[in-house]
């Protein structure tokens, strides 16, 4: 056996390599904001460094400064966040020669963050030998290198640079004035003649050695990197060659703990328990809640000094007896604290591995192999902290314990063969993963006499032996790798400190999922039995007591639908991915005495159920029998008719609909009249609310760029005759202002007319393309409580004519919600006084009903002269071609009216005078307008001056009108002060002449361009600028608005031609970015044309809403004000794109006129959530191919996923993923109070440049005042809430969303006083145990307005059973069964009580309510009712008390045979 020894053995190999390459990481948000960028690839780079002129640099010719020498030191250096990171790279150190210092020296690195604020900062150095051997450090100036552009591509600035030095050193970049400063040179102070030449550029060949050095690292090619072969050059990375990789085989795998496994892991454990209980004081029942062993890990990793050369493999150990060649059984029995000695074994127990590891290693002396022992805990989590330990409420935290590293190339190698042991290390030592070390050196406190393997002990030492063989020799002799073997991606990360007094720490749920999960256990499946965990908000919790996001839970609402359910993070067990957004795997301890950063382990977290996307679209067919369609057409409904008065032809909705656009086109009748005809709302009996629910509706939708509507109060009538079928649809008839029915035509009908005169140019196919692709969402409102009923959508595409005179069609929707229910959670002793663990939540949808509703479209015809605006498509051709000749200046006066005809601020001028009043108080003193411009017709004649004075006295007489005084001032004060204003006007007037001229001339160069633009849609332009002089141009292009830009990549450029098909010239490097400029250059040649390409994209939209509550529909406005309100989305305007030439003067000026086109919602979702709080919410995405396909032909197109949101105050990310793994968007939204409503839009790209948004989410957050309750199924709960008044005086109701379950009182409707207090008392009783979310409005009853909403968050449980009983009942066909029960009264007098059940279908009392004296007994008589279909059911009985308190509590199992 071959015994090794410590890492200090290895000062010649490993360990002086690793010393070294010690690296500070970069900022996360940078890292963060590289990825967003795209920069995911790393890429290498070059620099060469030649020499430093220092002209004048302090000339050190003193006696004994002749061995004065230079050197450059490079740190890498993050100034956004003014943050130097990787490491320091020196060179040699060199003399100075006639005021010149040649270094000849090129350093390599690569790097991921190819970023604008990430920079090089090099510093020189001189040093001089002291008294002694050391060395004296002087710091002479430093320089900034810039490496990368602004250009998209982010592409190192490549080239020849002559750097100029600074005085000071580099530390004065940490001064907060230069933070985000992109020029150094204003604040610090440049040394005459002191210069650094050097040449960056690229380094592609850097990629294949790249997994031997980390990232952000400088290093020289004459440094030593294990696996990299040497160069005769001295450079090895200028042209990198790899060492061979050979195959071994590492068997025979065995670790020993001393003194033996059983007791280390038993005193490891009382040390954790030991630090539970110092942290918090628990009662004495609580002694058997501990923490347990749940996983031993062992990570087995090649490692040369700088990183790992491939990600590490972990394999899962298990305890073995000596001598024992048996599979035990350690993972289903997990060890604890308390054993019983008498079951402790008296044979040595190791950690084995029965499978074999297969390493590629190569002949380096540095190169080593690094295990790591790694114990999975399982901690109780929870608001009590500690649970049983069957509890399935746990957390999953991992804790490295032991690390060691053996060297198979170091000199003598004679391990082959052989079985290695090699001694494990402990403690704070640095080790290659970068973790904290368990070590106990305080036996004197544990119960065991024999110290734990501390390090330096002598006599028990921790060891792990195994043998190590050639592949090439052994042809797999032995079994392949566990199955429970993977890999991980934790090359240089760190993880949380734990020692045992501080507390091992919990996995954070922080980050969505980085790497990819091998076959073996991650965190995930190692809490698969604790998968809804509480989130603890004690703040005597311990650090364990984090949670793990819960399973997922697709929602069947189909992409039409909306969703309406809660997300609140404060709640237990809400079915949500609750995350942080910010990354944390890249941080590290930058300062030693501020202790290590916390970092989040690679583990692929358990999903909560988050918001995931339908698949299909909502049923669109009849499903009421005919009596009941019988019935709706009986009730009178307006027929659809054309023009010539015939009924509109019917479609089939559930037949696919042909779609020609140039039948629409050649449509002669080029008029629509869309109708939206309401009938009827079938009501579906639904839990806690009673048969006549609702009884009031009202609906909110919007159709096209209309405003939105919100229709009036809807009654739902039911005849008589089918009063008692629930089946039966219920009319809808409108509602007065004064409260009654409307008597005359039932249903709610709404048109919308859409011709030529309505339509803008071009943008008739916009508005077919609506049609044919848009689904429009409807939310059903209760119009009393103004709580969502539920929500349904219609396709559109049914009310294309296609060549005929009307069309219509029958829909019958459901009308869907979705609804959070926990599992049900027993009441035990346990629970009583404290908040007790709830179960898995799980998503429910639940149908609220159907609505009818008749979709038609009639043509009209239109005059012919109003034809040809709307039938009028702009070109299609993206290239913009300056005209030739222009007509804009027709000669003439400047201030004539052809002047404010083409100049617009010429009327701004105007404006501007008007501002000045107490000069020239024209406006304000009774001029008419018209006076104004006759006045301006003579201001250029030859005897102006004196008319402009006439007019002024002539304006000053009639001020003389309010005060007589002033009428007896003489002539010749009136004429100076005339000439005063006179000469005040003259300066505006000229400065008005050259304005007008220079617009005139401006106009004379200017293109217009009409762009309709889309929320989230990239739209492509190209305009073809000439230079139109004899010399060559270097032009500058500026944009006034940031929304339209230059496309200045190639690969970008060269999509979007392909994408519209432009067949114009592509030249690569056309355009030249530099800091600080207004935009990137390009350079023309004498009379020659380029093609400029141009982009206009924007995600920002308005995001005004209605307020909540129903409203009447205004009366033959709709057209007028959709005019009006062109977009609610992207907001009109005009953008100048100025092209200038080199001395300043606009050579071209492109003005593109924006004009919003309404965009397409593929889904909508409402969500429920406490006020002033965040939300955090993942959105599930759809599989890649479900997804719109791309119309571009790149193969990696699907995997470019990103995100972006209509509100920047709204963080709103994605990430990227390894392929079949799902992708989530991740929400946070700043909360608002109650009851604020806050919508923005989601865009989903799935292309790289972001072209247009695959997908266009609609997302209502509802903000209410949190309450949580915690009651007891069949048994009344009391709970007060305040109502504060607002301004004014209020006539308010409350409502609930389960009437049967919640009472409020006051029960009617009460005056709310402006600032007073209003105390509510709620009497909870439900009848289903679990989790569940319910809610409370109130009302204003008069303006049907919204004043505050709650959200109330039950945690049900099961009563305590007294008896059960068991009753066989026949099935289907039978007449049900009748039983007995005998109650006796525990009371000495009389009582009376009320009986409750929570299946009142299933089960009837004889009587509900009884009166029994004390001691006496009565039979309660049972009437089951009978079952369609057999199995069994467990009915639950309350006796309850006169206040809904529970007595007794029975079970009865009914079998239905």
């Amino acid at each position: 056996m071959v015994k090794t020894e410590d890492i200090s053995t290895m000062a010649g190999g490993w360990k002086e390599v690793f010393e070294r390459s010690r690296v500070v990481p970069p900022s996360s948000q940078t890292v963060r904001l590289a990825v967003e960028s795209h920069f995911n690839q790393s890429h290498g780079f070059q620099l060469s460094l030649s020499r430093l002129t220092a002209a004048h640099l302090p000339q050190e010719i003193s006696e004994g400064d002749y061995d004065v020498t230079f050197q450059l030191r490079a740190t890498l250096f993050d100034r956004n966040h003014q943050h130097f990171f990787g490491n320091t790279w020196k060179s040699s150190p060199q003399r100075m020669k006639n005021s010149k210092i040649s270094f000849n020296e090129v350093l390599y690195f690569h790097t991921s963050l190819r970023l604008p604020s990430v920079v090089l900062v090099l510093e020189l150095v001189s040093s001089s030998p002291r008294p002694g051997s050391s060395q004296q450090a002087l710091g002479r100036g430093f320089t900034v290198l810039e490496l990368f552009t602004n250009r998209p591509e982010a592409q190192a600035a490549d080239g020849d640079r002559r750097l100029n030095l600074h005085n000071g050193s580099p530390r004065s970049l940490l001064h907060p004035h230069l933070k985000d400063m992109v020029d150094y040179s204003s604040l610090l102070k440049i040394i005459d003649g002191a210069h650094l030449e050097c040449v960056i550029k690229n380094h592609p060949v850097l990629v294949s050695v790249m997994h031997l050095l980390p990232e952000n690292v400088l290093i020289s090619g004459n440094e030593n990197i294990p696996g990299l072969a040497a160069s005769s050059t001295g450079d090895a990375l200028l042209k990198p060659h790899l060492l061979k990789m050979l195959p071994f085989t590492l068997n025979r795998l065995c670790i020993s703990l001393q003194p033996s496994l059983e007791k280390f892991e038993s005193q490891l454990l009382q040390l954790i328990n030991a630090d539970c209980h110092n942290t918090k004081q628990l009662k004495p029942e609580s002694a058997l809640r501990t923490v347990v062993i749940q996983e031993r890990r062992l990570h087995v990793g090649v490692h040369n000094g700088w990183c790992f050369l491939d990600k590490p493999q972990v394999v899962v150990l298990e305890p073995l007896a000596s001598g024992a060649r048996g599979r035990s059984d350690s993972t289903s029995k997990l060890s604890t604290l308390v054993r019983e000695s008498s079951a402790t074994s008296s044979l040595p127990q190791t950690l084995g591995l029965r499978s074999s590891l297969e390493l590629r290693l190569t002949n380096h002396q540095a190169l080593a192999v690094v295990f790591q022992l790694e114990y999975v805990f399982s901690a109780p989590i929870g608001r009590e902290t500690m649970l049983s330990a069957t509890s399935t409420s746990r957390a999953a935290f991992l804790q490295c314990l032991r690390w060691g590293i053996w060297c198979p190339f170091q000199e003598p190698a004679d391990w082959k063969g052989e079985d290695i042991q090699l001694v494990l290390q402990a403690g704070a030592k640095p080790n290659p993963h970068g973790v904290m070390v368990y070590s106990a050196e305080m036996s004197a406190k544990t119960q065991s006499p024999l110290p734990l393997s501390a390090p330096g002990t002598a006599q028990a030492r921790d060891t792990i032996t195994f043998r190590l063989s050639s592949s090439l020799e052994r042809k797999a002799s032995s079994p392949k790798a566990s199955l429970r073997t993977k890999q991980e991606d934790v090359p240089r990360q760190r993880r949380s400190p734990s020692s045992p007094l501080q507390g091992q720490k919990s996995i954070s749920p922080a980050s969505p999922p980085e790497s990819p999960q091998g076959p073996g256990l991650s965190l995930s499946q190692l809490a698969a039995s604790s998968r809804y965990p509480t989130i603890s908000h004690s703040s005597s919790a311990l650090p364990w007591q984090q949670s793990f996001p819960s399973l997922l839970h697709p929602s069947p609402l189909t992409s039409a639908h909306q969703l309406s359910h809660v997300a609140y993070s404060g709640v237990s067990n809400i079915a949500h991915l609750e995350i942080d957004l910010q990354q944390k795997g890249d941080m590290s301890a930058s300062a030693q005495d501020e202790g290590d950063q916390l970092q989040e382990l690679p583990f692929t977290p358990v999903h909560a159920p988050v918001i995931t996307l339908g698949m299909n679209v909502p049923s669109s067919y009849s499903v009421s029998s005919r009596s009941s369609l019988a019935h709706l057409y009986s009730a009178g409904f307006p027929d659809i008719t054309d023009c010539s008065g015939q009924v509109a032809e019917v479609l089939d909705p559930t037949e696919p609909v042909p779609f020609d656009p140039q039948r629409e086109e050649i449509d002669p009748l080029q008029g629509n009249l869309l109708v939206f005809q309401f009938l009827a709302f079938t009501r579906i009996p639904t839990a806690g609310v009673g048969p006549d629910w609702p009884d009031n509706i009202y609906f909110t939708f919007q159709f096209y760029r209309f405003p939105p509507v919100t229709s009036q109060q809807l009654k739902l009538l039911t005849s008589d005759k089918v009063q008692l079928k629930t089946s039966v649809p219920c009319v809808l008839a409108s509602i007065n202002k004064d409260g009654t029915v409307n008597s005359g035509s039932p249903g709610l009908q709404v048109h919308f007319r859409v011709d030529e005169g309505f339509l803008r140019p071009g943008e008739k196919r916009w508005f077919l393309r609506y049609l044919a692709l848009h689904t429009m969402h409807i939310d059903i409102w209760n119009s009393d409580s103004l709580l969502l009923i539920g929500s349904t959508a219609i396709e559109l595409k049914y009310m294309l004519r296609q060549g005929k005179s009307a069309v219509q069609a029958l829909h019958e929707v459901e009308v869907l919600t979705t609804d959070y229910v926990g599992e049900d959670t027993p009441l035990t002793c346990a629970d009583v006084g404290r908040q007790s663990i709830l179960s898995p939540m799980t998503v429910h949808t639940i149908i609220r009903g159907r609505l009818h509703i008749r979709t038609g479209n009639i043509g009209c015809q239109v005059e012919p002269s109003r034809r040809r605006a709307a039938d009028e498509v702009p070109s299609h051709s993206h290239i913009i071609t300056p005209r030739k000749v222009t007509g804009g200046f027709r000669g003439g006066s400047l201030s004539s009216r052809n002047i404010f005809q083409l100049n617009a601020r010429n009327a701004a001028q105007a404006h501007r005078l008007e501002r000045d009043g107490d000069h020239v108080p024209l406006f304000r003193r009774g001029v008419k307008a018209d006076t104004i411009v006759a006045g301006e017709l003579n201001l250029n004649e030859l005897d102006g001056g004196r008319r402009k004075l006439n007019c002024m006295a002539a304006v000053h007489q009639r001020e003389g009108r309010e005060d007589a005084k002033e009428t007896e001032v003489t002539d010749r004060s009136k004429e100076s002060r005339l000439v005063t204003e006179l000469k005040q006007i003259k300066p505006s007037e000229k400065q008005s002449k050259a304005e007008g001229i220079a617009n005139m001339l401006s106009q004379a160069i200017t293109t217009q361009h009409l762009l309709y633009a889309s929320l989230g849609c990239a739209e492509y332009m190209e305009f073809v600028l000439k230079n139109p002089f004899n010399a060559p141009q270097t032009v500058t292009i500026h944009s006034d608005d940031p929304e339209l830009s230059v496309i200045t990549n190639t690969e970008e450029w060269g999509y979007f031609k392909a994408l519209t098909k432009t067949p114009t010239p592509l030249e690569e490097n056309m355009f030249h970015l530099e800091r600080g400029a207004p935009g990137p250059r390009v350079y023309l040649r004498p009379k020659e044309s380029i093609h400029i390409p141009l982009k206009y994209q924007s995600f920002l939209c308005d995001h005004t809403m209605a307020l909540q509550g129903p409203s009447f529909l205004p009366t033959g406005k709709g057209s007028q004000v959709a005019k009006k309100n062109l977009s609610s989305m992207v907001a009109a305007k005009t953008i100048k794109v100025t092209f200038q030439a080199e001395d300043g003067k606009p050579m071209a000026i492109c003005q593109v006129n924006v004009e919003p086109t309404p965009h397409v919602v593929d889904q909508a979702f409402r969500l429920y959530h406490p006020e002033l709080c965040f939300l955090k919410k993942a959105i599930r995405l759809p599989p890649w191919h479900d997804l719109t396909d791309s119309t571009v032909g790149d193969s990696d197109v699907r995997t470019h996923i990103s995100v972006r949101c209509s509100d920047p105050n709204i963080i709103c990310q994605t990430r990227m993923l390894v392929p079949g793994e799902p992708q989530d968007v991740y929400l946070k939204v700043p909360g608002s109070p109650s009851p604020h409503i806050k919508m923005f839009f989601v865009m989903v790209f799935t292309d790289k440049w972001m072209a247009a948004p695959s997908q266009i989410w609609q997302i209502y957050v509802h903000f209410l005042e949190r309450v949580d309750v915690s009651c007891v199924t069949g048994q009344r709960s009391c709970q007060s809430l305040v109502l504060r008044g607002k301004q004014a005086v209020r006539k308010v109701k409350c409502f609930s969303s389960h009437p049967q379950e919640i009472e409020v009182d006051p029960e009617g409707v009460f005056v709310l006083p402006p600032a007073a207090m209003q105390e509510l008392q709620l009497k909870v009783q439900p009848w289903k145990a679990g989790s569940r979310f319910l809610y409370v409005n109130a009302v204003d009853v008069e303006n049907r307005r919204l004043v505050t909403a709650w959200l109330l968050c039950l945690n049900v449980h099961r009563p305590v059973l007294s008896k059960a009983f068991e009753v066989c009942v026949p099935g289907s066909g039978g007449r049900g069964s009748s039983r007995k029960i005998t109650y006796t009264n525990p009371y000495s007098s009389g009582r009376t009580f009320l009986l409750r059940s929570d299946h009142p279908d299933l089960l009837q009392f004889k009587e509900d309510k009884f009166q029994i004296g004390g001691g006496e007994s009565y039979t309660i008589g049972l009437r089951f009712a009978p079952s369609q279909s057999p199995g069994s059911v467990e009915i639950l009985v309350y006796v309850n008390n006169l206040e809904e308190k529970t007595e007794e509590t029975f079970c009865v199992k009914v079998n239905y045979s």
